[in-house]
């Protein structure tokens, strides 16, 4: 029986194979026909990892956050992949912030794995392949995966049902704190961090934030506080601790089993909406679509009934 088109370099990325890993990103990235192939080869092997999202409002150092935390990892011998969703660049589709040169001291060690991915396909933030590229680390055994999110504002919500502990990173003496609660970032946080702690009102910041989740009922997670000066390599270590206890937390609540079937039904919305999305483009450039527009016209054919029409056209498909 011959081999699918993509098993030899499955079977590299199982056996540790760092360029596999890459390669098989990249085709991720690049199309979701081959998303699909590979996580159908991968499947069996995924729901271990730790995943961690990564967000907050631009300016709140969520890269110099992860670069720190990627430090005390390594100091604590764990290993860690973080995806880093950058802007499309206009001229290339591809990431343009350059996240190994923002991470460069932990970069060159095994225990490390970084990866740009752009971030341009969905409006909460994440890209459409980035649930397979989640599946595709955790399937080559990497225990901690990070998702950094492209920091858009305060829509980024995707990022919650892709990873398991979400950390909402805000700032003293911006707003940030007012911003989350109207946003809903604060229902979303299972871990907050206030970075750049050393600034004036950083007291005042956090018992914002503590008060805006003081409605939680006792026996709920309550998201704790964490202070960091990240670019200082200040507290990183207190935020793993309490990443690893929320961890702890989700397994034995039984909570763990319905957020990794989140970042499932993510990866299936994506691949659905791919798909209707080809099947419209390939409908609308037809001849049903344009027998329909002298119809609507003139008058005669009204955009509620043709795109019934057409929609019925699509399903039949």
């Amino acid at each position: 029986m011959s081999e699918a088109p993509h098993e030899p370099l499955v079977r590299r990325l199982l056996d540790g194979d760092r360029a596999a890993l890459a390669r098989v990103l990249t085709l991720i990235d690049r199309r979701p026909a081959d998303a699909s192939r590979i996580d159908a080869l991968l499947a069996r092997r995924t729901g271990r990892a730790g995943t961690i999202g990564i967000t907050g409002a631009p300016g709140a150092g969520k890269s110099t956050l992860v670069g720190s935390m990627l430090k005390s990892a390594v100091q604590r011998n764990e290993r860690v992949a973080v995806l880093a969703l950058d802007p499309k660049s206009p001229f290339t589709q591809g990431a343009v912030l350059g996240d190994r040169l923002r991470m460069e001291h932990t970069t060159a060690d095994e225990r490390v794995f970084v990866r740009s991915m752009t971030a341009e396909t969905r409006a909460g933030g994440l890209a459409l392949a980035t649930p397979f590229a989640i599946r595709a680390l955790d399937a080559a055994g990497w225990p901690w995966v990070i998702i950094e999110t492209v920091g858009v504002g305060q829509t980024e919500f995707d990022v919650v049902e892709a990873a398991a502990t979400t950390v909402v990173v805000m700032t003293p003496g911006t707003g940030d704190e007012v911003q989350s609660v109207k946003a809903g970032l604060m229902e979303m946080a299972d871990v907050f961090v206030l970075n750049k702690a050393d600034r004036d009102g950083a007291s005042a910041a956090r018992l914002d934030i503590e008060r805006a989740v003081h409605h939680l009922p006792a026996d709920a997670w309550r998201p704790p506080v964490v202070e960091t000066v990240a670019s200082e390599d200040r507290g990183t270590d207190a935020v793993w601790d309490a990443i690893t206890r929320h961890r702890q937390h989700l397994v034995e609540s039984g909570e763990m089993v319905r957020r990794q079937q989140r970042l499932l039904r993510l990866a299936l919305h994506g691949l659905i909406d791919a798909e209707l999305m080809q099947r419209t483009n390939a409908l609308l450039a037809g001849d049903d679509f344009a027998r329909a527009l002298p119809l609507l016209q003139s008058g005669d054919l009204d955009l509620a009934s043709a795109s019934h029409d057409l929609l019925a056209r699509l399903l039949r498909a």
